[in-house]
């Protein structure tokens, strides 16, 4: 997988690859001397206030980091913070595919901001396959997979033999050769990453240690088919899959899995789904094509608050109604974990400016993958 570059990015882009608070403070800029943004930190919802409650994605970053400062954003779905120390702003998207590609666009357009060299980084919460990570740990995505984009069957009238329903659009049979090209007049199937960034990214990461606790061990206790989910929590690389569906269960979790293998050629591999991930490429990518940002800056965190499906012999319905009712196995670690990765990241950017806003990091030796 190559790493991708400003100057081509017009053409990797046609190839797919990507290489409420009330309180508004004053207007920080105008658009002649737009205020320079070295890392914008994308969560998808808050729990209330910004602070002093329950936290939702974007909580410990105004705390801890901290962003002090509230910037009015009309336009968008909830106000931005900002640490004018380091430059690093974040915002709120709001929840799904339509909120997160508005709101990006919003901020992307906004000439309040110089986003030209800005970093991007998702960090959110999300759900995780069993198969290859535990609730409370945290991936990092080279592949951001649509899952919605398709022709549909229900599954009581799919043919015998069908895996699925679900069917590549352009395709009359569930996952039929040859993939499909990725950037169609359908839409982008999946967006890749900089490999370079991502892999920089985890291995800045990747031993750190990530809360554990016996609510934890006790639910993932029953998946003795699938080692990854026993494990504590960790740091790994794996890819996303984007749906507006909260699907769950087992036979959604294969479908899922199937599913990035094929738009990925086979280099991708499933580690969790998530709602907003492609939105935000695709919105990246547009205004990359205006000249606003810079796609091969662009990164994708998400940390497991749920499995997928439930452990052999469980309910999926079970699990749905769990989850409907706001009972997710990690919710409070991984919104810890997503903060504990994340920070580190925006951190080491944001603090070495001189070192990185030239060039984006990359591993010291590339990895294959």
């Amino acid at each position: 997988m190559h790493r991708l570059c400003k100057p081509c990015f017009a053409s990797a882009w046609l190839a797919v690859s990507l290489c409420c608070a009330k309180e508004a403070w004053a207007q920080p800029t105008t658009a002649a001397t737009p205020l320079e943004v070295r890392v914008v930190v994308v969560t998808t919802f808050e729990v209330g206030a910004d602070s002093g409650d329950g936290a939702g994605e974007l909580q410990n970053w105004v705390e801890r980091y901290p962003l002090a400062e509230t910037i009015a954003f009309p336009q968008g779905f909830h106000p931005l913070r900002y640490d004018p120390k380091d430059h690093v702003l974040a915002i709120v998207t709001g929840v799904g595919k339509a909120h997160a590609a508005a709101s990006i666009m919003a901020l992307g357009m906004d000439p309040r901001f110089d986003l030209t060299r800005s970093y991007w980084i998702l960090a959110g919460i999300g759900g995780i396959d069993p198969a290859i990570g535990s609730i409370g740990s945290a991936a990092w995505a080279n592949h951001v997979v649509d899952g919605d984009l398709a022709y549909e069957i229900d599954a009581r009238d799919m043919p015998r033999g069908w895996s699925t329903g679900i069917v590549a659009y352009d395709r009359a049979l569930p996952f039929e050769p040859p993939t499909p090209p990725a950037v169609s007049s359908n839409g982008v199937q999946v967006f890749t990453l900089n490999a370079a960034l991502t892999r920089w990214a985890y291995e800045l990461t990747a031993g750190l240690h990530l809360p554990d606790d016996a609510k934890l061990r006790a639910a993932r206790a029953g998946y003795a088919d699938a080692p990854a989910a026993r494990r504590a929590p960790f740091v790994l690389i794996g890819d996303t899959l984007t749906a507006d569906r909260f699907w769950i269960g087992a036979s959604m979790t294969r479908w899922a899995e199937q599913w990035v293998s094929y738009w990925t050629q086979g280099t991708g591999r499933l580690a969790t789904s998530a709602e907003e991930d492609v939105s935000y490429l695709q919105a990246l990518a547009m205004l990359a094509q205006a000249g606003k940002v810079d796609t091969a800056r662009a990164l994708d965190l998400r940390t497991a608050s749920d499995f997928s499906r439930p452990p052999r012999g469980g309910s999926a319905a079970a699990l749905l109604k769990s989850e409907a009712r706001g009972e997710y196995a990690g919710y409070d670690e991984a919104i810890e974990a997503a903060y504990l990765v994340g920070s580190p990241v925006v951190r080491e950017l944001a603090e070495h400016w001189d070192r990185y806003s030239g060039t984006a990091p990359a591993p010291a030796v590339p990895a294959s993958r």
